[in-house]
């Protein structure tokens, strides 16, 4: 074993080691927004909510919710805007443009560090979205390309949906966990819908995508999967929720409460394959075939300060965060929980 392949197997586990410690310790400090008062009388302040999407199996509970009519129970109509991703979604959150958001956490946390909200009195979580399981998370590659390895990612371009983002966080982890040379690796920024052309035509030589356009690459094209980014020291990883700001949260406590609520139950109904696949060939415009393929992450139903600091850790690692962050004062809790 070379010294630099030694170097780098010590560094990964020296991180497996930190995100375990982590993920086993409390809640770090902090306190808690008071939960949204869901037992209040009248109707919600904002009965029709803009709310921003990505077109992926993680947001399959907000279809769910729509679908069944738990919005509607609660008092509110959905407007749904697609988003490129998390870190898109904070100026549309900001410009008031966006009530709440979908988002990946790494993208809520660098701008709530960043203070890019605090004109609106920053960026509060109100309830989770997904979490990594196994072959939800890959890097592909085309099945005629050289690329068989994370070995081969050394020196490579892969498509990332945003910079900076969860996506370019567990492929780092990964990657340097295989003793690949991150440094070395280029990350290019495009929509999921456009990655799997992008292999294809080799304009990237690999692509670094989510479900359902994992599965449908796999089928319509070929491609093979290189690493599971989720896997190994990011196994677990949170992934992405929902936010919205601190000013909004202030003037709108019932609306705020009538969401989580719609989405509690829409997380929870989730996980039930026959109501997601149906959704997902209207809402990812996949075949139905397609649909019945893709691999679920886990749908939680409630927020954890100390599941989500460890997402935290792992940006501090990679450089991502140039300072400590906090994520309790972030929370808004439901009612009741």
């Amino acid at each position: 074993m070379t010294r630099r392949v030694r170097r780098m197997a010590i560094r990964g586990i020296a991180l497996a080691t930190l995100l375990a410690t982590v993920a086993s310790c409390g809640a770090l400090g902090g306190k808690e927004q008071a939960p949204a008062d869901a037992n209040s009388s009248g109707p919600v302040e904002k009965a029709k909510i803009s709310l921003g999407v990505l077109p992926i199996l993680d947001v399959a509970s907000v279809h769910v919710a729509i679908k069944k009519g738990y919005f509607k129970a609660e008092g509110l109509e959905v407007d749904l805007k697609i988003i490129q991703g998390g870190a898109a979604a904070i100026p549309g959150l900001v410009s008031k443009e966006l009530d709440f958001t979908f988002g990946n956490w790494v993208s809520f946390f660098a701008a709530q560090s960043k203070d890019a909200a605090k004109a609106v009195d920053g960026i509060k979580l109100i309830s989770d979205g997904y979490q990594a399981k196994p072959d939800m998370f890959l890097i592909l590659a085309g099945g005629d390309s050289a690329i068989k390895s994370p070995a081969d990612l050394a020196g490579k371009t892969i498509a990332i949906n945003t910079f900076k983002n969860i996506a370019e966080l567990t492929a780092k982890a990964t990657l340097e966990a295989a003793n690949v040379d991150v440094s070395s690796v280029k990350f290019k920024e495009m929509p999921f819908p456009d990655m799997q052309a992008a292999v294809q035509n080799k304009t990237v030589d690999a692509a670094f995508m989510v479900e359902p356009f994992i599965t449908r690459a796999q089928r319509a094209a070929g491609q093979i999967k290189v690493l599971d980014a989720a896997s190994g020291p990011t196994d677990n990883i949170p992934i992405a929720g929902y936010a919205t700001t601190g000013a909004f949260a202030k003037e709108n406590p019932k609306t705020v409460a009538a969401f989580q609520r719609a989405m509690a139950k829409g997380q929870a109904d989730a996980t039930d394959r026959p109501t997601v696949e149906p959704l997902l060939v209207e809402y990812a415009k996949v075949d139905k075939e397609t649909a019945g393929l893709v691999h679920f992450g886990a749908f939680p139903t409630t927020l954890d300060a100390t599941r989500l600091q460890r997402v935290v850790q792992l940006m501090q690692r990679y450089q991502m965060l140039d300072k400590e962050l906090d994520v309790k004062p972030m929370l808004i809790q439901p009612s009741g929980s």
